[in-house]
């Protein structure tokens, strides 16, 4: 633990709070906060991709948990139909995980990037469709295209985690009505569960940095608290949550487009 702490520098604890904050509030009110915590992680902290990606599980635990304790104070999660969601989403993941162990990174990087830049089109087309309010139509989400469209986004969250929150927002509000801040709380609820196996594996095989990870993690949690009063207060909550997801898929799909080239 003492060469733990001997890595965290004043300059370090800064980035990791103010990181921790933009990136709650991003993952929760849209998604790819992943953007901001590896950088974060490797190029400030120094350290290597996978403990990056590692510790960066702590935070998303945490911050899903602050905002499922929240929407739930709220009365806002659909508790029986959760599972409608959750079920298909961790039977592709399952899938995924076991396609992306045989990819070469170079191939994986060019079919995020082809997802990016597809859900960014999704986004651009009929925006009509987020900004919306209203009740959804759970009835949809028994359907059996809306059961095989939850079955491909968990195949994606199995695959790779950057983004799939992004996906899950899509499948609620484009098949079965929800609005942006309405999806949000059955989406904390499905990207949590994702990654509870995967916290575990990365504990187990020590690529965790508790003391990065626990700072980034309390500010993430402040981050969702934040979001999520925001979405209350804030007129055109929905529309505002709309921009910031064209932002983020739009800086996912750049990222991965440096890379290919």
């Amino acid at each position: 633990m003492e060469e733990l702490l001997r890595d965290l520098t004043p300059w370090k604890l800064a980035a990791l709070l103010l990181g921790g904050v933009l990136s709650g509030m991003i993952n929760t009110l849209a998604g790819s906060g992943s953007l901001i915590t590896l950088p974060l992680f490797m190029f400030i902290c120094g350290l290597p991709a996978p403990i990056a990606n590692g510790t960066s599980r702590v935070g998303i635990l945490l911050q899903n948990a602050v905002g499922l304790l929240i929407y739930r104070k709220q009365g806002r999660i659909i508790t029986p139909e959760a599972r409608r969601v959750l079920l298909p989403v961790l039977a592709g993941s399952v899938a995924g995980a076991s396609i992306a162990v045989t990819l070469d990174e170079r191939i994986m990087n060019y079919c995020i990037g082809g997802l990016m830049l597809f859900m960014l089109a999704v986004l651009l087309m009929r925006p009509e469709r987020w900004i919306r309010e209203g009740q959804p139509d759970l009835a949809k989400l028994r359907h059996p295209a809306t059961v095989a469209a939850f079955v491909a986004i968990g195949l994606y969250g199995g695959f790779i985690q950057a983004g799939v929150g992004v996906f899950l927002l899509a499948g609620l509000v484009l098949a079965a009505g929800f609005s942006l801040s309405g999806a949000n709380s059955l989406k904390l609820l499905v990207v949590g569960a994702l990654n509870v196996p995967a916290f575990f594996i990365f504990a187990f095989n020590h690529q965790i940095h508790w003391v990065f990870g626990l700072i980034l993690a309390s500010s993430q949690g402040l981050g969702a608290y934040l979001a999520i009063q925001m979405q209350e207060r804030v007129p055109n909550a929905n529309l505002w949550t709309y921009r910031l997801l064209i932002v983020m898929v739009a800086a996912s799909f750049i990222r991965y487009l440096i890379e290919w080239f």
